[in-house]
């Protein structure tokens, strides 16, 4: 396999290779354009929904010396839910599942960070959902990290949760004549997070 040489590389060429930084230690917020907070769940047995929010924020704080002294706290507005199809998300904001006039937020708020291996966390915290607050553990991966053309150091991170969501009192359903449930109990929650810098 041929080499590129580091004059011939294109800044847009996803595989060029960025040098990790050496210290990210810092407070950051999150960059809304280039994060994506994902969820997924079963419909009718058969397939997978996807959808995202759209509108949320966040901050966290690195130690790269002392992990456990690192911490992260995310707010989502639950309106902003889209699944791509009008009916169904009218149908997720209303009181049968979010109720977005009623608990217009979900919160996570981390209470411990633990190092598992070189790049990967175990971020245990609080989640609340409908004014329920849980505690729920995510793994994050950090994906990398590096310097922007606008000066902006950037980490990122990768994660996935699954939860109940009758734990959260989302507990709307319907059986199917064949057995089983039009939507799985079970979801799925995604983290791709890019987080910069703070002044």
């Amino acid at each position: 396999m041929a080499k590129h040489r580091a004059a011939e590389s294109d800044p847009t060429d996803f595989d060029a290779a960025t040098a990790a930084l050496t210290d990210v230690t810092g407070d950051y917020t999150i960059d809304v354009a280039h994060t994506r907070i994902g969820i997924r769940a079963r419909h009718a047995m058969v397939t997978t929904v996807r959808g995202a929010f759209t509108d949320f924020s966040g901050e966290a704080h690195l130690d790269v010396q002392k992990p456990g002294a690192s911490s992260v706290s995310i707010r989502i507005r639950t309106a902003s839910i889209d699944t791509g199809q009008a009916d169904r998300d009218a149908h997720l904001r209303s009181p049968d599942f979010l109720d977005v006039e009623r608990f217009p937020e979900m919160v996570f708020t981390s209470t411990d960070v633990e190092q598992t291996d070189d790049d990967t966390y175990e971020v245990t915290g609080d989640l609340t959902i409908r004014d329920v607050t849980r505690p729920v553990t995510v793994e994050f991966a950090m994906t990398g990290s590096a310097k922007d053309p606008f000066g902006n150091t950037r980490v990122g991170f990768e994660g996935a949760l699954a939860i109940k969501r009758s734990e959260w009192g989302l507990t709307w359903n319907t059986a199917l004549e064949t057995g089983g449930w039009l939507v799985s109990d079970r979801i799925q929650v995604e983290f791709d997070v890019s987080v910069i810098r703070s002044a």
